[in-house]
C-alpha cells in the first residue's frame, strides 16, 4: 500500500474513532471530497458534506433547536481562498472546554518561537525566567466542521506593536478579554478538522485519538500518541459549580507564519455562556506518560498553575487568517 492510501485509510479510521455527531451515530458513513488536493473522510450527509462551511442558519435552526443562534445573526460570512474555497467565519454553535494556564521555562519558550515571529512579539515573563502556557482542550459537538475534539497548547505574547510588561500585559489582556498567543501544538482527532487547519491555518495539527469524558464531578480529554496508540496524556478539570451564566464574548488572537513565511495573524471571538475559574491547583489533574506530547510538555519544565477555566457552553466563530501587516493597518 503506498503512503498515500495508508494516509487517507488512516484517516477514514481515525475520523471513525472521533466525537460522535449531533445525531450520535457512532457508525455514521463517510464520503471522501477533495479539500486543497487532500481527499478527505467526511460524514455522509453531515453539516460539511452539505455546506462546506457555509450552512443557513434555518438548517441549524431546525436540526438543533436548543441552541441559541442570535449571536450568530449578527455575523456576516464571506467567501474566502485559504488554499481552498471557504467560509470566513467558520461557525461552532455548541461547544465545551477547559483550560489550565502554567509558568513554563521563558528560555525554552523562546526557542520554540520563530525568530520572524520573535520580532513582533515575545513570550509574557510574569517573573524572571519564567513565562506562561495555556492548555486548552475543546470538544465541539456542533459546528460548521461536523464535531470533534482538540488540544491547543499556546505560548502566552503581549499584543503585536504593545510593549510587553509582563505580569501587569497579562492581567490586561485577562480584564479585557483580548489574549494573544502562539500556537505549539494543536492535535484533532479528525482528518477534516486536520486538512483544514494545516492547508488554511497553517496551524500545527496532527490526527491523533482523543475521547472526551465526563463524570459527575469532572471532565477529562485521554490524548493518544499518534505513533504509538497508546495513552499520551490525560487532561482532567473540575466541573466547578459557581457558574456564571452572563453571555460574555472574549478574542484570541495568535501570531503565525504562513507557507510562505509571511507574517499573519488570525482570531476566534467566543461567545462563553457558562463558565467559571479557579486558581486551586486541586482543579486540574494533568496525568503525562511517555508519549511525544508528553515529552513536549515536560521540556517547557511548567510550574505553578496560574489559572483554571471551566466553559461548559459557549460559542464561537474563527477567523481566516490575514497578513499581519493588515492588523497594523487597522490599528
Amino acid at each position: 500500500m503506498n503512503i498515500k492510501k495508508m494516509t487517507m485509510v488512516c484517516g477514514l479510521v481515525l475520523s471513525a474513532l472521533a466525537a460522535p455527531s449531533w445525531a450520535g451515530n457512532a457508525a455514521e458513513s463517510k464520503v471522501l471530497i477533495n479539500i486543497g488536493g487532500h481527499e478527505v473522510p467526511v460524514v455522509a450527509g453531515g453539516l460539511y458534506d452539505r455546506y462546506r462551511s457555509n450552512p443557513p442558519l434555518s438548517v441549524i435552526a431546525a436540526e438543533a433547536p436548543d441552541v441559541d443562534l442570535s449571536w450568530f445573526k449578527g455575523l456576516k460570512k464571506e467567501k474566502a481562498d485559504i488554499g481552498f474555497e471557504s467560509y470566513s467565519p467558520n461557525f461552532y454553535y455548541k461547544n465545551s472546554k477547559i483550560t489550565a494556564v502554567f509558568t513554563a521555562d521563558i528560555g525554552r519558550l523562546r526557542e520554540l518561537m520563530p525568530e520572524k515571529i520573535l520580532k513582533e512579539v515575545q513570550p509574557l515573563q510574569v517573573w524572571p525566567g519564567r513565562g506562561v502556557v495555556a492548555l486548552t482542550a475543546y470538544t465541539y459537538q456542533y459546528c460548521d466542521n461536523d464535531s470533534y475534539n482538540e488540544i491547543s497548547l499556546s505560548i502566552v505574547t503581549n499584543k503585536p506593536g504593545k510593549s510587553s510588561f509582563g505580569p501587569f500585559t497579562l492581567l490586561g489582556q485577562s480584564s479585557s478579554g483580548d489574549f494573544w498567543g502562539y500556537v505549539l501544538k494543536l492535535p484533532v482527532n479528525t482528518e477534516l478538522a486536520r486538512v483544514r487547519g494545516v492547508v488554511g491555518y497553517n496551524l500545527p495539527k496532527w490526527l491523533t485519538g482523543i475521547e472526551y469524558k465526563e463524570s459527575d464531578k469532572a471532565v477529562s480529554f485521554v490524548v493518544n500518541d499518534s505513533e504509538t496508540g497508546k495513552v499520551d496524556f490525560v487532561f482532567e478539570g473540575k466541573k466547578l459549580s459557581d457558574l456564571s451564566h452572563k453571555a460574555e464574548v472574549v478574542k484570541g488572537s495568535f501570531t503565525n507564519l504562513d507557507k510562505e513565511g509571511q507574517l499573519t495573524y488570525g482570531y476566534a471571538l467566543s461567545r462563553q455562556l457558562s463558565y467559571a475559574s479557579s486558581t486551586s491547583s486541586d482543579s486540574v489533574d494533568l496525568k503525562l506518560n511517555d508519549g511525544s506530547f508528553s515529552a513536549y510538555l515536560k521540556s517547557l519544565k511548567m510550574g505553578k498553575m496560574l489559572k483554571y477555566e471551566y466553559v461548559p457552553e459557549f460559542q464561537s466563530a474563527l477567523y481566516a487568517p490575514k497578513s499581519l501587516s493588515d492588523f497594523f493597518t487597522k490599528q
